[in-house]
């Protein structure tokens, strides 16, 4: 039993190397500052907060719109699996997504939008093409350079990657102890993350005593604790009621707002609609669409 404890330890430490970071992307990519600038920390985020906090203006985030150098850069990336040699997954992308961008990946189901979500934190490598990261070619990245580069970029799982033996409060102070941070750090980073997600009463449970909905927002503290540059999500509202959705998307609009890069994969086409970022849409592995300011934009 202790040697399977030890065993699922360590891949949720795996995984959580990409839940949140120490250093900045680059210079360009400015810092993830406290969502608070009043007060200089995180606020504790009611139902009634969320439902007050203001949308950004699409056009106000457009003067941030490609300056400086990409935070993630895709220069003729093809991704083909060995079980389907015939059938790229990505085929040719070619695209540069730059610091302080929010961008939506949008496509149906097979359209490449997993793929180019793994790529981007090395799970997988691409089969042609030039990749960049975080200044970092990740198509010539070096096994041992992984862990780095995914201290960078914080991730939300589809699948929460939560440790069941541990509570809330736990797992996403897990995060903080798995790249060295101090106990005072862990002490007050991991309560101001659960109050910004709406758990601060469900510190103390364990994921088999949460909902669905409640482990992914375990899942989204555990991502932002750190106050990563770069944050990918995957349906990060799927399991969540729309209520609870509004106030994660505009919580998560805060933190781009203070210069966090936001790439997320979603079919939620209410949010995108309403939130009018750049949309990218994935159709057979290739980029159909490419816009500012844009809309879902595919058939049901």
């Amino acid at each position: 039993m202790a040697k399977h404890t030890r065993q699922s330890s360590q891949e949720a430490a795996d995984a959580i190397q990409g839940t949140g970071s120490i250093p900045r992307v680059s210079q360009n990519t400015g810092s993830f500052k406290a969502v608070d600038q009043g007060t200089g920390s995180i606020p504790r985020v009611g139902q009634s907060t969320l439902a007050s906090l203001p949308m950004v203006d699409p056009g106000a985030q457009q003067a941030l719109r490609r300056t400086g150098t990409p935070v993630i850069s895709f220069k003729n990336v093809t991704k083909i699996y060995p079980a389907q040699p015939k059938k790229a997954a990505l085929d040719d992308i070619t695209l540069d997504i730059y610091p302080g961008e929010f961008v939506f990946l949008v496509g149906h189901s097979g359209s490449g939008k997993s793929t180019f979500i793994r790529l981007l934190n090395r799970e997988l490598v691409a089969t042609r093409g030039r990749l960049l990261v975080a200044g970092e070619d990740l198509t010539a990245m070096r096994r041992w350079r992984i862990p780095y580069l995914r201290r960078n970029i914080g991730c939300v799982f589809q699948d929460f990657k939560l440790l069941p033996n541990k509570t809330a409060f736990e797992n996403v102070a897990f995060a903080l102890e798995v790249i060295g941070k101090s106990r005072h750090v862990v002490r007050t980073q991991t309560p101001e993350a659960l109050r910004l997600v709406g758990l601060e009463s469900k510190m103390d449970k364990k994921p088999d005593q949460l909902s669905g909905g409640e482990q992914q927002r375990v899942s989204i503290a555990r991502a932002v604790v750190n106050r990563p540059p770069l944050l990918i999500c995957d349906e990060p509202t799927g399991n969540l009621d729309p209520q609870t959705s509004l106030g994660i998307m505009r919580l998560l609009e805060r933190i781009n707002r203070n210069g966090t890069t936001v790439v997320m994969a979603t079919h939620d086409k209410e949010m995108v609609n309403s939130m009018r970022r750049r949309v990218i849409a994935l159709d057979n592995g290739r980029i159909v669409r490419d816009e500012d300011q844009g809309v879902y934009g595919l058939d049901d």
